[in-house]
């Protein structure tokens, strides 16, 4: 099937797996990305390997007929940013890649708040593109549990897995899937996290402030203690009743922080003084 791809690496997953199956890629629609938590060398260097064009700008609907009559079949979509609107009646197949069991979890990035609301399961959804974002009929999907210590880094990497499996599954009958797809339940959206969301509360104890670390992983939380504030990747912690106020830092060794919460402690195991948009910035 001759495809066009609109993404970044984030589930690029299903375009290697795509092109793998023997689909061909007329196209590949992608943004600027900032090399720290957006990438798309991947989707790039795959498009490259094709001779596939690339557009950077915002696909908008007048680029459908051009994709028809290069005799574009489908429309994949994972990890794009903008609505994609004007397809219908135009290409037979669109189709967007969605990092949560919906009709749960729509929006941007949902998979920070997955594991802030300690989710106990979790999912990648295929879905018909609709006029409003994550919306449409579900064509096909894959779940799969989470671990109690579950990771953002750990669930992006399944998310991406699953990704890949759910490609090979529509790559193999597409035509039959898209006759069965159902429509959505009533769901729900999720905005963006917050600073606040991902700013370390040592009053809610040790539990909560491991979570908090898990959830965001290499993207980072932010710890305030003192005068003081770093960026987190990484901490261990456990609970021990003690007389130290909620934020005080207790203890300094080498790279390593401790510090009370309000049931425990909790030590920064990975951490820096600057954030990693400040470090690529100054560009270290």
């Amino acid at each position: 099937m001759r495809f066009a791809y609109a993404g970044i690496d984030m589930l690029g997953t299903a375009f290697d797996t795509l092109v793998a199956a023997g689909w061909t890629p007329v196209k590949l629609f992608t943004r600027p990305c900032d090399g720290i938590v957006d990438f798309n060398d991947r989707v790039v260097a795959t498009a490259a390997r094709f001779r596939t064009p690339i557009q950077l700008s915002r696909l908008m609907p007048q680029d459908f007929e051009g994709l028809a009559r290069e005799g574009v079949e489908c429309l994949v979509v994972a990890g794009y940013p903008w609505l994609v609107t004007g397809w219908k009646g135009v290409l037979p197949y669109a189709l967007n890649i969605h990092p949560s069991p919906l009709p749960e979890g729509r929006g941007p990035y949902p998979l920070m708040r997955a594991l802030l609301e300690d989710r106990r399961s979790w999912g990648v959804t295929a879905h018909v593109l609709a006029p409003a974002f994550d919306t449409g009929a579900i064509i096909a999907q894959e779940n799969f549990d989470l671990d109690v210590n579950e990771t953002h880094d750990s669930l992006l990497t399944r998310c991406q897995l699953a990704a890949g499996t759910l490609a090979r599954r529509l790559s193999q009958d597409l035509p039959q899937a898209w006759e069965n797809a159902t429509p959505q339940g009533e769901g729900s959206y999720w905005p963006r996290t917050t600073d606040a969301e991902r700013t370390l509360d040592w009053s809610k104890g040790v539990e909560h402030v491991l979570r908090t670390v898990r959830a965001f992983g290499s993207l980072e939380t932010i710890a305030r203690f003192g005068d003081s504030q770093v960026f987190v990747q990484a901490a261990s912690g456990w609970r021990q009743a003690h007389d130290h106020a909620p934020g005080a830092l207790v203890l300094a060794y080498q790279r390593h922080l401790t510090i009370a919460a309000s049931d425990g402690y909790v030590t920064l195991t990975g951490w820096s003084t600057m954030s990693r948009q400040q470090t690529r910035a100054m560009g270290r």
